[in-house]
């Protein structure tokens, strides 16, 4: 297995259009659920993980983050990828950021996600992935322990944890938003901005491509709509 993780990114530079933000709002990971916003939390779970290093890209309302988090203690290394010039999407923004994230398998994590669990599933990725074998692990939601989700799904798992994209039809699990990467799978991916489906597509053909499944339930935050159920279900159990 590889060594212990202890780089992660979260990707924060997206616009957020969907949440129907008005001038003044904040960047979406700024949104804030039951009086914690979104990053705060995923910082604390990465934190808590065994993280030294934290990358976070910027671009949409790029300053608020940093005079955010330059309140936040801890001793985690919090350092940023400036992608105000141009919006490098998913892939092209961890591609950016490499030099910053070294050159062992570290995490991604979308800025703007949520979940509660019964099992620690960052340290069942950090465990689980095995750098001979795998170029990304991506943790998995049951579509139906998803809240505010109206999706589709977006991979079928097999038995031996590898994915695949469903052949028509609905898949039964949906990718929540946190993944183990290796470097290595950036090696033949095009410069500039791109999505990191691309490396996902060219790992399912290699066989490269696994699979972990959250213990828990995953709320999808990206409209109003999805705001007001988290706090619901966060406010009738334990925090996420």
């Amino acid at each position: 297995m590889s060594a212990p993780i202890t780089h992660a990114m979260v990707l924060a530079a997206g616009l957020g259009t969907r949440m129907r933000a008005r001038a003044d709002d904040p960047p979406k990971p700024l949104t804030e659920i039951a009086g914690r916003t979104l990053l705060d939390r995923l910082l604390d779970r990465l934190e808590a993980a065994g993280m030294t290093r934290i990358v976070i890209n910027l671009h949409h309302k790029a300053d608020r983050i940093p005079a955010h988090l330059a309140q936040r203690g801890g001793g985690v290394e919090i350092v940023y990828s400036d992608e105000r010039a141009r919006l490098l999407e998913t892939g092209g923004g961890v591609k950016k950021a490499l030099p910053l994230l070294g050159p062992d398998p570290f995490f991604v994590c979308n800025g703007d996600i949520l979940w509660q669990e019964n099992a620690d599933i960052l340290s069942a990725l950090n465990a689980r992935f095995d750098a001979a074998r795998m170029d990304a692990l991506l943790m998995l939601a049951p579509r139906a322990a998803c809240s505010g989700y109206d999706g589709t799904g977006d991979f079928d798992l097999h038995a031996d944890a590898t994915l695949t994209r469903p052949h028509g039809g609905a898949a039964d699990f949906v990718f929540g938003g946190v993944q183990v990467l290796s470097p290595a799978a950036f090696d033949a991916t095009p410069e500039g901005a791109f999505s990191l489906n691309h490396i996902y597509d060219t790992a399912t053909a290699t066989g490269r491509l696994y699979g972990e499944v959250l213990d828990g339930q995953w709320m999808h935050v990206g409209t109003p709509e999805g705001v007001r159920a988290a706090e619901n279900i966060l406010a009738s159990g334990p925090a996420a």
